[in-house]
């Protein structure tokens, strides 16, 4: 029997009309897919969206929740009695006897400062105060200074180490022979001739806590601001003890008294006063050593200069010499030195150069030959050098009697 032409035609019409729907239902799908994966990306980022949102909503919660509280105040503890502790409220001076748990009580101590409510009541203890200007001035590394790096001061060096060293490192030594430690130490001399190089060297020598600051820094516009920030730095190295402390220039704040009735020379007073009594006042100052260095000795205070404040003090000179000599030899360590530079020659040509003068010389004669596009440095490097560095002083002082 023989097929007709709807028989046969049929089923392949069928069958075309099927793969366009399944090409059609493929195609809805594949959109459909695009859809769902886009919508997921955008339900992701509604998610992170609303995690932002939702912490956001429980730090103002927690701030409105703190703002809500009542306020609290410092006060300090100056005794504690049978009956309770009495405290005394900053800023109004308000004394008042409180009660405290058995368990809050053994934290507490006279001097310690203590949060109060609106009654008085103590809600907690807080940590010792340290002026944040104090803490700033904790060297935590120690400077890559030795005193291998330090020339024409070998006496000086001798002296500093006893005074600071020795005491830190074999204190039984000075309680065998019976004697006090030297209290500090007092560098003085002109500018550039190693005293703060000095002071860098004891603190990469000895493990004790090193504190450095300028005495300008002691400077402050507000009454009581500069000597509170002595109190600190004591304070703070009596924590870390044991501590040496750096005053460099300090002459800025230990001058001579004078009768000025300024108020900023008053402040000056108040904040040399405050020094004073830290370092020799009815405290012991435990094992804290002081360097302080100055190019004005003659400015300084007596008081300041007493035994008990400064043991020692140490003149630290312009360089002899052979000093100079050293001091090239120490500076010139790492440069490609040609083989006609004689240090000693050049330390008998630079008569009045400072071991800072001496460090400029060299990276000036480096740089000349630098500018030559030589990588050796010459005798001739140094002695331009030196004429160069001597000119621009002359030329200084010249526009300061003009000035």
């Amino acid at each position: 029997m023989t097929d007709t032409v709807d028989d046969v035609d049929m089923p392949y019409d069928d069958e075309a009309s099927r793969q366009e729907k399944i090409d059609s239902l493929q195609e809805r799908l594949e959109v459909l897919e695009s859809q769902n994966e886009e919508m997921r990306d955008k339900l992701l980022d509604a998610n992170a969206e609303n995690n932002k949102y939702q912490q956001k909503l429980e730090r103002l919660t927690h701030e409105n929740k703190k703002l809500k509280q009542s306020p609290l105040f410092v006060a300090t503890v100056q005794e504690l009695t049978d009956e309770g502790v009495i405290i005394k409220q900053h800023g109004n001076n308000q004394e008042a006897l409180t009660e405290v748990t058995d368990e809050m009580r053994e934290d507490l101590e006279p001097d310690s400062r203590v949060a109060v409510n609106n009654s008085l009541s103590i809600v907690k203890a807080l940590d010792d105060e340290t002026d944040v200007r104090a803490r700033v001035m904790q060297v935590d590394r120690s400077p890559e200074v030795t005193y291998q790096d330090i020339g024409g001061i070998d006496e000086q060096i001798d002296e500093v180490r006893e005074t600071v060293e020795m005491p830190l490192r074999n204190p039984g030594m000075f309680e065998e022979v019976g004697i006090e430690p030297p209290a500090g130490v007092l560098l003085h001399g002109p500018p550039g001739t190693g005293k703060t190089m000095l002071a860098k060297a004891v603190a990469n020598q000895t493990d004790a806590t090193f504190i450095k600051m300028a005495g300008s820094e002691l400077v402050h516009k507000f009454i009581g601001e500069g000597a509170k920030l002595v109190r600190d730095l004591f304070e703070l190295a009596r924590q870390n003890e044991p501590a040496v402390i750096f005053i460099d220039e300090i002459d800025a704040i230990a001058a001579k008294r004078t009768d000025s009735k300024t108020s900023g020379d008053a402040e000056v007073q108040r904040t040399m006063m405050q020094l004073l009594a830290e370092m020799d006042g009815f405290e012991e100052r435990g094992e804290i050593r002081i360097i302080a260095a100055t190019n004005r000795f003659d400015m300084l205070d007596r008081a300041i200069l007493r035994p008990g404040r400064f043991d020692r003090l140490i003149e630290v000179p312009e360089p002899n010499e052979e000093g100079r000599r050293e001091i090239f030899q120490i500076h010139t360590r790492n440069m490609n030195i040609a083989d006609d530079v004689e240090f000693e020659n050049l330390a008998r040509q630079v008569t009045m150069a400072s071991g800072a003068d001496i460090k400029a010389i060299c990276t000036e004669a480096g740089m000349f030959a630098i500018r030559d596009d030589r990588t050796e440095v010459t005798m001739a490097d140094f002695e331009n050098a030196y004429e160069k560095i001597e000119k621009e002083e002359e030329d200084e002082q010249v526009s300061r009697t003009f000035a």
